[in-house]
């Protein structure tokens, strides 16, 4: 289904704060995803040769907004345009050329990406890992614990929560983390060295590709 509007109608229902009043909204043809594949991730790859793809303008800012399911029942995400960014980690880098990251979901289900703010976009990667998670440093001195600086150096952010809790990934290995001060969270575990709500690691998500890939087959339409 080449949805177009009719995508954009069903994201503004589920999504009516994301416009401001008397913003300019300019809305294109929809198109079918034509990008191709992203190698060594195959979930995602598939969710995405299946989208249909609308460009939008919302304020002067350009997004694009993929959707996918029968007529009535869409779902989809508002993405960032791709883009070309040098000297970010070699996985970003192949993820921004052909998809630019989310910051807006609609219809869709309970993943890991639910309640985010972005999800893999650029402006996500470049608040500082290292420089949030200092600022709950009194964390670390009321457990007499030293705060993890210099390892949190080599971590880029890939998520950002509504609530402020942050994912990111090391920069080389694709490492994940999660940074949850905010409140509890179910399937973590406690980075080693690290006080309650300040660290954690995935049980069984343990890097960046798996946690896509995982989040990806969540939003497959069956």
């Amino acid at each position: 289904m080449l949805g177009g509007v009719p995508d954009w109608g069903r994201f503004l229902e589920c999504v009516p704060w994301f416009v401001e009043p008397d913003s300019a909204v300019v809305v294109g043809s929809a198109s079918p995803w034509a990008r191709g594949s992203l190698p060594g991730f195959p979930e995602l790859s598939a969710l995405l040769a299946s989208a249909t793809v609308t460009p939008v303008s919302v304020a002067g800012c350009s997004y694009e907004l993929l959707a996918w399911g029968r007529s009535g029942d869409r779902r989809g995400w508002l993405c960032q345009p791709p883009s070309r960014v040098a000297g970010s980690p070699a996985f970003l880098e192949r993820l921004w050329a052909m998809f630019g990251g989310t910051v807006e979901q609609f219809g869709g289900p309970s993943t890991l990406w639910l309640n985010q703010n972005e999800v893999l976009t650029v402006s996500a990667s470049q608040t500082s890992f290292s420089d949030v998670v200092g600022q709950y440093d009194w964390l670390w001195s009321d457990e007499r614990l030293p705060l993890p600086g210099e390892e949190l150096l080599s971590f880029v952010t890939v998520a950002i929560e509504a609530n402020g809790n942050l994912t990111a990934a090391h920069g080389e290995t694709g490492r994940l983390v999660l940074f949850a001060p905010d409140h509890s969270f179910d399937g973590v575990t406690p980075l080693p060295g690290c006080p309650p709500r300040s660290l954690y690691s995935f049980d069984v998500l343990p890097d960046l590709v798996s946690w896509v890939e995982a989040c990806a087959a969540g939003w497959r339409v069956p």
